[in-house]
């Protein structure tokens, strides 16, 4: 009796330790937890909705329009939506945007959103994101390009509120 309760202590140990090692390795790789603060992001992201988004498809491609979280200096992560690209001249003007001259369409924004003119030359490890809720978003028209290695993630999956719950 007592070799089987020693049995039993060794497996609840083993199942801890595996538990919290595939815990660190979904955090530390796979998901990052995140909260969506202030309303930089309404319509398409509320302020609160909870979800994780993730670090493996930040590191196999950032794309176009995609959620990026983004770590800023002392501050809480950044949930904004990624405009430009490495090495491309961004440029907005009347509320449209050109990427390298070209427009492009912004489907996700609201009526009556408005973008301020600017133009702006990415470098190689540099991108270009905003909020969709351009007039109240500190997003890079105040911090500037966001550099490759503090874009931690994209694509959010809401978990709450469960009236939200889904891929962004």
């Amino acid at each position: 009796m007592v070799k089987m309760k020693k049995n039993s202590i060794w497996e609840l140990i083993r199942f801890v330790f595996s538990v919290a090692a595939m815990t660190f390795i979904l955090m530390r790789f796979v998901l990052l937890p995140c909260v969506v603060q202030g309303d930089s992001m309404f319509p398409f992201l509320h302020d609160g909705d909870y979800g994780f988004s993730f670090i493996l498809t930040r590191n196999i491609s950032i794309s176009r329009f995609d959620i990026a979280v983004i770590k800023v200096k002392d501050e809480k992560l950044l949930v904004k939506r990624v405009i430009g690209l490495p090495g491309e001249e961004i440029s907005y003007k009347e509320n449209r945007l050109y990427v390298n001259g070209f427009y492009v369409e912004e489907p996700f924004l609201e009526d009556g959103v408005t973008t301020a003119d600017f133009k702006v030359k990415l470098a190689d490890d540099e991108y270009f994101c905003m909020g969709d809720n351009r007039n109240i978003s500190r997003d890079s028209r105040y911090y500037g390009p966001f550099h490759n290695d503090i874009i931690l993630s994209t694509h959010l999956f809401v978990l709450y509120p469960f009236k939200d719950i889904g891929f962004k």
